[in-house]
C-alpha cells in the first residue's frame, strides 16, 4: 500500500497546501506542524516557480513573496529534512514541470525519496506526457498524482486506472483560488473513478469554508485547502502558524 493511502485510512482526509518559504521557511516549519497537531492527514507542500500558471492570485502572490526571500529547491530539500524530524504524516510536492527538468528530473525525484516525500503533483504535465516522470517516479516508489476535471469526460476512466497516491479533483475550471460556489456534478466524476480504481479521490481547488469543506467531503475521500490559508500567511505573516491550525482544526471537524 502506497503510504499516501493511510493518508485516507481513518475516514475523510484533509490536506492543506502550503507554499514553501513564504514568507520564510521557519515559518513554513511552524505552519506544517501546527496544521499537523490539528489533524492535517496529508500535507502538500507547494515549491515556488516563477510563471505558477494553475495558481490564482493568493498563491501567486506567495511564490513571489518565497522567491523574492531567496527560495530555492535545495532549501525546499533542506526544509523538508527538518519537517520530517517533526512530523511522519505523507508529504507530497505540488509544483511545476520546469522546476523538475532544471534540476534534473532523476536527481530532484531521487532526492524526493530521499527526504521522504511521498508524491509529486505537477499540474502542467498532462495524462498523455507523464511518462516524462513516470518511470523515475516507480524507480524511486514516489508517487505521481494524476489530477482530473469535471471536463475530463472521457479521459476521466482513462487516467484514473492508473492512478497512483490518490486522485486530485479540480472541482472548478480555471485557477486556484477561493470560490463562493463549487461546481456540482463532482460525485458523478467520483463514481467514474470508481468503476475502475479505489484509489481515494480528494477534491481541490475553491475550498475555503468549513461548510464547503463537508459539502466536498460527502462526494469524495479528501478535501484540499490552499487558498485560504496562504491568505493567512499573507494577512499574518511569521505570526500566521498558530491560526493556521485553528483553521485546519475547523476544517477536519467540518469532515469528520
Amino acid at each position: 500500500m502506497s503510504k499516501i493511502a493511510s493518508a485516507f485510512a481513518n475516514g475523510k482526509a484533509f490536506i492543506p497546501f502550503i507554499t514553501c518559504g513564504d514568507p520564510d521557511v521557519e515559518t513554513t516549519l511552524h505552519a506544517v506542524v501546527e496544521a499537523v497537531q490539528n489533524g492535517a492527514d496529508l500535507i502538500e507542500l507547494g515549491i515556488p516557480f516563477s510563471d505558477p500558471t494553475a495558481e490564482g492570485p493568493v498563491i501567486q502572490g506567495a511564490n513571489i513573496r518565497a522567491l523574492a526571500g531567496g527560495i530555492t529547491t535545495d532549501k525546499v530539500f533542506d526544509l523538508v529534512r527538518k519537517i520530517r524530524r517533526e512530523v511522519s504524516i505523507p508529504l507530497v510536492f505540488m509544483t511545476y514541470a520546469n522546476v523538475v527538468f532544471s534540476y534534473g528530473a532523476e536527481r530532484f525525484i531521487g532526492t524526493c525519496k530521499e527526504i521522504g516525500i511521498d508524491g509529486l503533483i505537477i499540474p502542467d504535465i498532462p495524462y498523455e506526457e507523464k511518462d516524462e516522470f513516470e518511470p523515475i517516479c516507480e524507480k524511486y516508489d514516489v508517487d505521481l498524482i494524476s489530477m482530473v476535471a469535471p471536463t475530463s469526460e472521457e479521459r476521466v476512466t482513462m487516467i484514473a486506472k492508473e492512478a497512483k497516491g490518490f486522485i486530485y479533483i479540480v472541482s472548478s475550471m480555471g485557477v486556484t483560488g477561493m470560490r463562493s460556489s463549487i461546481a456540482t456534478g463532482l460525485s458523478d466524476v467520483v463514481s467514474r473513478i470508481r468503476e475502475v480504481t479505489d484509489v481515494p479521490c480528494a477534491i481541490g481547488f475553491g475550498i475555503s469554508t468549513p461548510e464547503q469543506a463537508a459539502e466536498m467531503a460527502k462526494a469524495a475521500d479528501g478535501v484540499i485547502v490552499g487558498s485560504a490559508i496562504v491568505k493567512i500567511l499573507e494577512e499574518k505573516g511569521t505570526q500566521a502558524p498558530e491560526s493556521i491550525g485553528s483553521f485546519v482544526k475547523s476544517m477536519k471537524d467540518a469532515i469528520r
